[in-house]
């Protein structure tokens, strides 16, 4: 029997099987990724931008056939399998631009010196553990930034999505990067704690839940490695009495369900001001209601399936413990009859402190939506979570939003009277129980870099 079997949650169907790599063979691709480092380190920041470059350029080769297996692998609408790719080639292109500027050297004058000289250099293999709901965005936009800054990369994928981690490893592999720079190794977690403590490997970085970054953290810290660590949230989406109400109607139901709701940075609790509540709830689970859940090949579909039944399962037992503790279900929250994980658009309201819903990260289309006082106690409830994502404002006084964002909100990113799910230009990561480290923005290729300062007399 396999030790990995994947399966296409549409279907319930196996799609195939897969086997775990030996400890010799991981140790002996290990080897090969520090080799290749100990080359790769040597070579102009110019070449490893045409190098990047060249990955995103082999990516959209393979757009079609790399889009089809994500969704069947796990689930998410063909549609926005082929929009991951391109924001894939967008972290290619911005790295491989921006890339060179962002690790010159930083000569300055001190004084009873010639000159000080900051230098980024590059330490080594980067440990990557990766999660499904993004299968080729969470790998790039680790992978990326650290080849730019000279590594090598070992990625293990989530099971589930084991056929896009080796097509991705493929696609690199017919690019112009040197070939054992990125691996994709199937291990399970004994063989990658041992590999955390690697004398090789240098860096680990984990996306994921706070329970596995808990983890992850002790045995990086153990082993006294650098870690990021991009966690779990419950992102607040605020809608202030002089918002746009249907801008923040359209925004909040695209950010709870796109990706089926399956994102860590997507709209998870509605905060809106007691003024407009009536109405922005009227227009919401409208909008809700008229959600269609289906094949996620079907250009007609809203929503494809959860990536897998237990994750179906913990989900509505989520919403069934929330409504045991005095929520109520505006719309959804019913288990579907027949094939596959699917899950109906949700709105769960009466949504209060000790609740999943209203303290715990709801992974999938299941919105929270809480009726604040005003404006300081929307702020309140907003940062009243263990989590520190992302996060919404919608109003018209933009510099009022902006100034609250800045001053007020307690997360890493703040979206205002709009919503993307990344952008290559500005830092994607969080605080609190959603982890530590920045990637995207100029910040992910200094991550896992050597910061070197050399004094000249």
């Amino acid at each position: 029997m396999s030790d990995i079997t994947t399966i296409n949650p549409t279907t319930g169907e196996e799609i195939k099987n897969y086997d775990y790599m030996s400890t010799d063979e991981v140790n002996k691709i290990v080897d090969a990724s520090h080799n290749a480092f100990l080359e790769w380190r040597k070579v102009s920041h110019e070449e490893r931008g045409r190098a990047i470059k060249s990955i995103g350029d082999k990516l959209m080769e393979y757009k079609e056939e790399l889009s089809k297996l994500m969704t069947e692998e796990r689930g998410k609408l063909y549609s926005q399998s082929l929009q991951e790719l391109d924001l894939c080639k967008a972290i290619c292109d911005y790295t491989a631009e921006n890339g060179v500027a962002s690790l010159a050297d930083d000569v300055r004058d001190i004084e009873g010196m010639k000159k000080g000289i900051v230098s980024y250099q590059p330490i080594g293999i980067i440990y990557g553990m990766q999660p499904w709901n993004f299968p080729a965005y969470q790998v790039f936009r680790y992978t990326i930034a650290n080849l730019m800054a000279g590594n090598s990369i070992l990625l293990k994928h989530a099971s589930n999505v084991t056929g896009s981690g080796l097509l991705i490893e493929k696609i690199l592999h017919e690019s112009d990067l040197p070939s054992d720079l990125f691996r994709t190794i199937i291990i399970d977690h004994d063989q990658s704690e041992a590999l955390i403590g690697h004398d090789k490997v240098r860096g680990v970085t984990l996306t994921g839940s706070d329970s596995a970054g808990a983890i992850v953290g002790q045995q990086a810290a153990k082993a006294i490695k650098k870690a990021v660590l991009e966690l779990g949230s419950n992102d607040a989406f605020i809608v202030l009495e002089d918002a746009d109400i249907e801008v923040a109607v359209e925004t909040c139901a695209q950010a709870r369900l796109i990706n089926n709701g399956e994102t860590c940075v997507a709209a998870k609790r509605f905060i809106v001001v007691d003024s407009v509540y009536d109405e922005f709830r009227k227009r919401i689970v409208e909008k809700f209601e008229g959600t269609k859940a289906g094949d996620p090949m079907d250009d007609s579909s809203d929503i494809g399936p959860l990536a897998r039944i237990d994750l179906r399962e913990q989900l509505h037992d989520q919403v069934e413990k929330s409504v045991a503790k005095g929520a109520t279900i505006a719309v959804g929250g019913t288990v579907p009859e027949g094939k596959g994980s699917f899950y109906p658009a949700t709105i769960l309201e009466n949504v209060q402190k000790g609740q999943p819903a209203y303290d715990d990260e709801l992974f999938g289309p299941v919105a929270s939506l809480i009726r604040a006082k005003d404006e300081e106690d929307a702020m309140r409830i907003a940062n009243d979570s263990r989590y520190g994502l992302g996060g919404a404002i919608f109003s018209k006084d933009e510099e009022k939003a902006i100034r609250l964002a800045r001053e007020q909100f307690d997360t890493g990113m703040i979206y205002i009277n709009g919503y993307g799910l990344a952008n290559p230009a500005l830092p994607f990561g969080g605080v609190k129980n959603s982890g530590y480290g920045r990637e995207h923005g100029g910040f992910g290729v200094k991550e896992f870099v050597n910061i070197k300062g050399v004094h000249v007399f």
